[in-house]
């Protein structure tokens, strides 16, 4: 089956070549300022799952994330101290982001460590009249560029202004690259004097540093399409790059019915979730979503994880009772990469016993580790069993007898319908 996939700005499904294709990804990461929020996790695993299936399926896949390291928000969280502030948080996020055990990104580049390309690239706009330079400042003019808010879905004189300013020559125009301000702890020497890039233009330079000037896939969060990818994709356009084929982006994690935002404080770290959930549940409850909707994040919803993860590992320590349909997998994740539907085919294989299968579907998704628990041994299995049956007979004096005794051997007895032997043995803590 032909891999399709959601494409923002032709607001429809699009093929993509048969492989071993090429397939250059390029997802844009987080600012750095502080603690990364599981929201910043979710295009990061999104399309590190993506790059697994696609590998899974024989195309050539180079996957780049990139990390904003230069930006408004560092400066503000840390007057005088940007640098050092960018450096660290970048420290903690590659951190963060690796609990997960997911197999990073091929590629990481950091806005600091591409600002010869930036500077080239904006030189190249004003050259070309896209852009022009005032004040120190440099602005892309945005009536130069016909298809302007083609990707977002707005007409070039319906865009409001970005940035205000009294050195543009038009409202709708975006910084390139900006003066230093007073207060402001670095800056870079430019053809316009000192100062830095704006943040639009920092990731037009490292995705075509990374995966030159034509790439299959950018992504990202829905709240990325503008002004940021609107403006990416004018900056690179204007001056000859096609730039991206396919753009995706995911659906936001939401908190009590929010956006989750570090800016409102409604926020709880990955560090905290992985602490307090474990790794397995944070990227199974990732899976119940399809990428392109919105997220519940919930004590409920995190509770629900882990109680599937316990009952897939719970299967996994069974024996093989039969062979699962691996056409059936890929229907699904070929198909705009269905994760809620994959996370069904899961539950379907675990129950039916086809745990070949199984095992390679959730190593996909960063749990194939869940086969490595702790043995069930088999007789406290089978006294797990006679428990099961005396409750069928309504025979509760010995199902809380046996019970009982599987406590006393150090593990507890849950009840779960969805399991294999409609049960599920946790050790006690």
């Amino acid at each position: 089956m032909t891999v399709r996939l959601y494409d923002t700005a032709t607001r429809s499904l699009v093929a993509l070549p048969d492989p071993p294709a090429k397939v250059g990804m390029y997802v844009c990461g987080p600012t750095v300022y502080q603690r990364a929020h599981i929201g910043n996790a979710v295009p990061f695993v999104i399309f590190a799952w993506l790059r697994n299936w696609l590998r899974e399926s024989g195309y050539e896949v180079t996957y780049v994330h990139n990390v904003t390291d230069v930006n408004d928000k560092i400066y503000e969280a840390a007057p005088g101290a940007s640098a050092a502030r960018a450096r660290e948080a970048t420290a903690w996020y590659l951190e963060d982001t690796a609990s997960f055990g997911l197999e990073m990104p091929d590629e990481m580049p950091l806005a600091t460590e591409t600002m010869p390309e930036i500077i080239t690239l904006i030189e190249e706009l004003v050259a070309a009249g896209h852009a022009y330079e005032a004040g120190g400042d440099v602005y892309f003019r945005v009536a130069s560029f016909e298809s302007y808010g083609a990707l977002s879905g707005q007409r070039p004189d319906q865009v409001e202004e970005q940035e205000p300013s009294p050195l543009k020559e038009d409202a709708r125009d975006f910084a390139l690259w900006k003066a230093t301000k007073d207060g402001e702890d670095t800056s870079w020497g430019s053809p316009w004097g000192l100062g830095r890039p704006g943040w639009h233009i920092e990731c037009s330079a490292m995705a075509e540093k990374t995966l030159g000037p034509e790439f299959l896939i950018h992504g990202g969060g829905l709240d990325l399409v503008f002004p940021h990818h609107e403006n990416e994709r004018a900056q690179s356009q204007a001056v000859g790059r096609p730039f991206a084929k396919i753009w995706m982006h995911n659906g936001l994690l939401r908190f009590t019915g929010a956006k989750m935002s570090k800016s409102v404080g409604n926020v709880a770290t990955i560090q905290e979730v992985i602490s307090e959930w474990g790794r397995e549940a944070a990227l199974l409850f990732l899976m119940t979503g399809h990428w392109r909707k919105p997220l519940e994040f919930s004590l409920e919803a995190m509770t629900a994880a882990s109680v599937q993860v316990e009952s897939l590992r719970n299967a996994l320590r069974g024996e093989t009772r039969s062979v699962g349909d691996w056409d059936e997998l890929a229907a699904v994740l070929d198909d705009d990469f269905n994760t809620p539907a994959a996370l069904a085919v899961f539950h379907r294989w675990a129950r039916e016993g086809a745990l070949a299968e199984l095992r390679r579907g959730l190593a996909i998704f960063g749990l194939g580790e869940l086969a490595d628990g702790v043995e069930v041994p088999a007789e406290i299995v089978t006294l797990a069993r006679a428990r099961a049956e005396a409750r069928a007979v309504r025979d509760f004096a010995a199902s809380d007898r046996l019970r009982d005794e599987i406590a006393a051997a150090g593990w507890e007895v849950r009840d779960a319908h969805g399991a294999p032997d409609g049960f599920e043995l946790v050790p006690l803590r």
